[in-house]
C-alpha cells in the first residue's frame, strides 16, 4: 500500500511560507468548506449579536486561532445573509450589529447537524492551534518523514514488526515529551 499521498499536504509552514498556515483547517486544506462560513456566521449569531470584526474574532477563538477569517472573506456572506433575510442590521453606537432573524432561527434549526459537525471539527483543531505557529514549523518535515516512514514499514510489516514500529514511536514521543 502507498501512503505518500498523506504526506503530499501542502503544510504551508516552511520558512518561505511562514504564517500560511493561518486559516487553513489544517495541512493541506482550509479550515471551513464550501457554505460553511454561512453557518457557522449564523451560528455565531444565534449566541449573540455582533459587527464584521466582532464575528471574526469570535471564528478565531472557536477555532482555536486556526482560522483567521478576513474582511474579504465575512463581509460578503454577511450580506448574503441579509439578502436572504436570515440576519438583519441594526446601527449600534456607530456600527452595524448583525442579528438573527427567525428564519436565520430556522436555518439554523435546518442545519443543526452540519453546525455540529463544523464546531467539533473546529474543537479538534483548537488542540492544535497553540502547538502550530512559526516556531514549530521546522520540525514539520521531520515529522512528515518519521509518520511516511512508519506507515510505510506497518504496511509491509507482519505483527512482530508492527510491535517494533509501535515502541520506536512510543520511545520517541517519551523522549520529546521529556523535553
Amino acid at each position: 500500500m502507498d501512503f505518500d499521498w498523506i504526506f503530499d499536504w501542502d503544510l504551508g509552514m516552511g520558512p518561505r511560507r511562514k504564517g500560511r498556515h493561518r486559516g487553513r483547517g489544517g495541512p493541506g486544506r482550509r479550515f471551513f468548506r464550501q457554505g460553511e462560513v454561512r453557518l457557522a456566521l449564523l451560528s455565531l449569531l444565534q449566541d449573540e449579536p455582533g459587527h464584521g470584526y466582532e464575528l471574526m474574532k469570535r471564528l478565531e477563538e472557536r477555532s482555536g486561532g486556526m482560522y483567521r477569517a478576513s474582511a474579504g472573506t465575512i463581509y460578503p456572506v454577511l450580506q448574503q445573509l441579509v439578502d436572504e433575510d436570515l440576519v438583519r442590521i441594526e446601527e449600534e453606537g456607530g456600527k452595524k450589529v448583525h442579528h438573527l432573524t427567525d428564519a436565520g432561527r430556522e436555518e439554523l434549526l435546518l442545519h443543526a447537524e452540519d453546525i455540529d459537525r463544523i464546531w467539533k471539527r473546529a474543537h479538534g483543531w483548537k488542540d492544535w492551534g497553540s502547538t502550530m505557529g512559526p516556531e514549530t514549523a521546522e520540525i514539520w518535515g521531520s515529522w512528515g518523514r518519521l509518520s511516511k516512514a512508519a506507515f510505510k514499514a506497518a504496511a509491509k510489516s507482519d505483527f512482530e514488526n508492527t510491535e517494533r514500529i509501535r515502541e520506536i514511536l512510543d520511545r520517541a514521543r517519551k523522549e520529546l515529551e521529556a523535553l
